[in-house]
């Protein structure tokens, strides 16, 4: 019985996921398997359009229900919850539709980096992880402490410059130089994004590295280290800068204060 019940399953979700090709259960009648089909698709049409709404308005409405189609049919999820659909659908695009050989004629040259984006703050706005509940001193100093990032700010860096990628503004070749970002969710659980360059995205990612360490150093320490690794023949010049600079991301809940240490 279980066995012949995973057949019925199988038959049912297989011609759900490809109509075309795989035929339906014979013990349903077409027209309430008809029912299911309209019903399945237009749920991850629906969802798939709102995690993806750029992406969307770069298709024609034909095109665009083709692709998710092609998802539909094609790709097998790792993971069963629906909130990790728009990761599905972003992890198609990379290994299956970005694949040698794969890209279609109507997929734009940045279409992986510009779905990666998207799908950022997707994943941002969903993230359990609350600002309030993480250790900190908000007043805390960030040169003489540790300062503390925020794990809901994520450095990132794309060949296109994907935050201004519209209807009318699709680049046919990257510019010279990659485009920097950072993308954040505040306390107010409001995801925004900020251009940076490549110093600013260097010191975030030192500064998550170094709380992660079993022996944090100081945001004074970090900085004359970092202002090494740059080049810089004065290190105490970044200080300032680079203080100034910590001190915004505080206001904007990108650094959270600095951690609190064991005495």
């Amino acid at each position: 019985m279980p066995e012949r019940l995973r057949e019925q399953q199988m038959a049912f979700a297989g011609h759900l996921r490809n109509p075309e090709l795989v035929p339906p259960p014979g013990d349903v009648e077409d027209r309430r398997m008809a029912i299911y089909r309209r019903l399945f698709f237009n749920n991850m049409r629906a969802l798939v359009s709102s995690a993806y709404p750029v992406v969307k308005s770069l298709y024609s409405e034909e095109a665009w229900t083709q692709l998710v189609r092609d998802f539909f049919t094609e790709h097998r999820s790792q993971s069963p919850l629906f909130p990790e659909l728009p990761r599905e659908f972003l992890r198609y695009l990379q290994e299956q539709r970005g694949a040698a050989g794969n890209r279609n004629e109507d997929d734009p040259p940045f279409l992986q980096e510009l779905a990666h984006y998207q799908w950022v703050s997707v994943a941002l706005n969903i993230d359990p992880v609350e600002l309030d509940d993480i250790p900190a001193d908000p007043n805390g100093d960030l040169l003489d402490g540790v300062p503390l990032a925020s794990p809901l700010a994520w450095p990132l860096s794309y060949s296109y410059p994907v935050e201004k990628i519209s209807k009318d503004f699709q680049p046919s070749e990257p510019p010279p130089e990659p485009t920097h970002l950072l993308v954040y969710r505040r306390r107010d659980d409001k995801v925004k994004y900020m251009r940076i360059n490549a110093v600013s995205r260097l010191l975030l990612e030192h500064m998550q590295e170094n709380q992660q360490s079993e022996a944090p150093v100081s945001g004074r320490e970090l900085l004359r280290a970092m202002a090494g690794a740059i080049g810089r023949d004065n290190p105490d010049a970044l200080l300032d800068v680079g203080l100034q600079l910590m001190e915004d991301w505080r206001s904007r809940d990108i650094v959270l204060g600095a951690m609190h240490t064991q005495e």
